[in-house]
């Protein structure tokens, strides 16, 4: 599989888990290339938490579940109307969830590229998601990330100590198929905008 079509085929994956566990063999190889993303100053500021506790991911979809009713009780009726049958994850199903975490203070006071933007730091941690998630789909493996949930409470979860924070619980797993159409444009949520609108030439 070709690098666009991973991208192609790339969907955030919820209700399409099997239930299977992804084999060991796989996961290495997403994990792999997880760490293979570029970083500022070569610091590789990701962890990869591996939860296939069961216990675990029942505790964590508890809470997700509860974050879930939260922004549902926050909207208006019309967006609540659409936003009702839209599933947000698939922790228990999907039984792998990879939490990638940002140090902050890897690589020390003095790191080359950080010194003026110092986002690019977690920026290099979301390529290292990036990859993960590609690498995935191109061994027939779903990815789902997870974003209703209250940070210190994952922090807890999963010991992760400070200055280190969870930047992302993905859900990781084999798929009975990928979606053709994205869940969120599907259930009429918030459509996508074209190329034409998102590029810009010499000012915005």
């Amino acid at each position: 599989m070709s690098v666009y079509d991973a991208i192609s085929l790339r969907r955030d994956v919820r209700a399409e888990f099997s239930g299977e566990r992804v084999s060991e063999d796989v996961l290495q190889r997403i994990l792999t290339a997880g760490h293979h993303a570029p970083s500022v100053g070569n610091t590789q500021p990701w962890d990869f938490v591996v939860v296939q506790d069961r216990g675990t991911l029942d505790t964590f979809a508890e809470h997700v579940a509860g974050c879930r009713r939260a922004f549902a009780d926050s909207l208006p009726p019309e967006r609540r109307e659409t936003f009702d049958p839209i599933k947000i994850e698939g922790i228990q199903e999907s039984g792998t969830g990879i939490v990638v975490t940002y140090d902050p203070s890897r690589g020390g006071a003095n790191i080359l590229g950080r010194h003026t933007v110092d986002d690019t730091g977690v920026f290099s941690a979301v390529l290292a998601i990036q990859n993960i998630w590609l690498s995935a789909v191109a061994e027939g493996i779903g990815v789902g990330w997870v974003s209703f949930y209250d940070e210190a409470f994952l922090t807890d979860l999963v010991r992760v100590p400070s200055p280190v924070r969870p930047i992302a619980w993905l859900c990781v797993g084999p798929v009975s198929r990928f979606q053709e159409t994205p869940d969120l444009v599907r259930f009429g949520w918030r459509d996508g905008r074209p190329l034409s609108a998102a590029v810009h030439r010499e000012h915005f």
